[in-house]
């Protein structure tokens, strides 16, 4: 069972928003997928668009779950966001490749790394 170990808020409150870090952890199965992407919801609803999921503390991520993500990308995009991903393993990597997201997102090695990108408009996908 995975849970949500940590999220950081951080309320737009001028036109160039910080960040909002999902730090998740443990084994991300089919059925904990749902409270993932109802975060993204929530975290949308406040006005976050710049999305950082942090995979540093997962095992293993459910392949379903990677389109769906991709989608939910799409819709930050289109909202002048986006969400970018750090810390996979290349076990989680594979995942993403073989499941079509490899070119949807944006991968960075540190969290930091992938919330410093978007202070530089910086984008490097792998």
């Amino acid at each position: 069972m995975s849970e949500l170990a940590e999220i950081e808020l951080f309320p737009s409150a001028a036109p160039v928003e910080k960040p909002t870090t999902m730090v998740l952890e443990g084994e991300i199965e089919k059925g904990d997928l749902p409270q993932i992407f109802e975060m993204l919801f929530r975290v949308a609803h406040r006005g976050a668009t710049r999305i950082v999921i942090d995979f540093d503390g997962v095992t293993h991520f459910d392949f379903r779950g990677v389109k769906p993500l991709v989608q939910r990308a799409e819709v930050f995009r289109k909202a002048g966001g986006d969400i970018k991903l750090s810390g996979l393993s290349p076990y989680l990597h594979a995942i993403f490749r073989s499941a079509g997201g490899a070119g949807a997102f944006d991968f960075y090695a540190q969290k930091d790394d992938a919330v410093s990108a978007f202070a530089r408009g910086v984008f490097v996908s792998g």
